[in-house]
């Protein structure tokens, strides 16, 4: 900064006209360090100039965030899939480049700068360099977890929630036990069915103690009442049997007989029934021995899938199962921690291989038996999933 300090000796009225150009000229080339006296006639000005100290600019910038509020050592947990930062960079020299994962960010006369950045699914590392015209710098790290919502647009008023629940637990021929629990289990699932998830009462069938004949009407009904938008649950709790001879196997209805399969209900028989179903999804869990020969081809078990609006576009046939290829207990593990998984559940949309993988290891854990999930292959699955949503 420049400054002057005049002294006149004499009135400037007396001045003549040629005197205020030579002052002027004279102000006009004044520059630092400068320092003169000037005399004319009876006047006389002394000029002074010099430049005013500097304090070193030895400070790195300063970084705020408007959004997100990013700050170092603190999981920034989000939604969507593109992170905008938007931020503002202040230093008294001046910002001289400013980077954000290696990419170069513009910072405009306000000092705000603005950034996109694309995330993967989990953990992303987000690195700010800024520098300013001194050669000072700042750098930073932030640490984003990107988590998707499961949106799905296909959901409306039009799509409507079944559910077939079938419990056994008193058969007719005296050679076939009893059972205690699948009539308390198949009531229970009802129940939380209707408190938790979007499922009306009128479209929820509890059938107990069910003979073959139940079932062959309630899916026959089910087959003119649902639609391509709507939704379906199948739930068996009873007696199964696997017949490795011919490869097939069967739920047993509360008329079956140990000596003639002219009641049993075979699985290849459910499967034409799921073809016959144009659902959007159908989902069966099945706690009853050899349930795993539901499976025409079982698939390895999965960690939860992306949430993806695919995920409920897709139709799907899936199935949850007690255990493979063996007995299971009348006291089962299996409902009891579905049961409890289902009525925990904090997640407004819960697919149910994330359902399953929930509550698999605790089964594990709990009993002699592996449970298993996977597609239901020839009857229309193609890579969706049933989705429960909560109320």
């Amino acid at each position: 900064m420049l400054w002057f300090h005049s002294v006149i000796h004499s009135n400037l009225d007396t001045m003549k006209h040629g005197n205020y150009l030579t002052i002027l000229m004279i102000l006009l080339v004044s520059y630092n360090g400068f320092s003169q006296t000037y005399k004319s006639g009876k006047s006389s000005i002394h000029i002074s100039t010099r430049e005013e100290p500097q304090p070193a600019d030895n400070l790195p910038p300063e970084i705020s965030f408007v959004s997100p509020e990013l700050k170092e050592g603190v999981i920034l947990t989000v939604k969507e899939e593109t992170l905008t930062i938007i931020g503002q960079a202040t230093d008294e020299s001046g910002i001289k480049t400013l980077f954000i994962n290696t990419e170069p960010v513009t910072v405009a006369g306000d000092n705000m700068f603005a950034a996109e950045i694309e995330l993967e699914e989990g953990n992303n590392n987000i690195s700010l360099i800024a520098m300013d015209n001194m050669g000072n710098f700042l750098e930073t790290k932030y640490l984003v977890h990107y988590k998707p919502e499961i949106i799905f647009r296909s959901i409306g008023k039009e799509s409507i929630y079944y559910a077939l629940l079938v419990g056994i637990n008193d058969y007719e021929d005296p050679a076939m036990n009893d059972l205690d629990n699948p009539i308390n289990d198949a009531t229970a699932l009802r129940q939380t069915l209707l408190d938790n998830y979007t499922f009306e009462s009128e479209h929820v069938q509890l059938i107990r103690n069910a003979k073959r004949e139940d079932i062959i009407r309630a899916l026959d009904e089910l087959s003119v009442k649902i639609t391509p938008e709507d939704n379906l649950l199948l739930f068996y709790a009873g007696h199964g049997w696997w017949d490795e001879k011919a490869n097939v196997g069967y739920w047993l209805p509360a008329d079956s007989r140990q000596s003639s399969k002219a009641a049993w209900f075979r699985n290849s028989t459910l499967c034409d029934y799921l073809k016959e179903i144009n659902s959007k999804h159908t989902l069966i869990i099945a706690d009853a021995c050899f349930g795993g020969a539901l499976f025409s081809t079982r698939t390895a078990f999965a960690d939860g899938s992306k949430a993806a609006n695919l995920l409920y576009e897709l139709p799907s046939r899936k199935a949850m199962t007690s255990g493979t290829l063996t007995e299971v207990p009348d006291r089962s593990a299996f409902t009891k921690y579905l049961l409890e998984n289902l009525k925990n559940n904090q997640e407004r949309y819960l697919s149910s291989e994330q359902l399953f993988s929930s509550f698999r290891i605790a089964v594990i854990n709990n009993s002699d038996v592996i449970p298993q999930f996977g597609e239901i292959r020839n009857v229309g699955d193609q890579g969706g999933d049933f989705i429960f949503i909560k109320k």
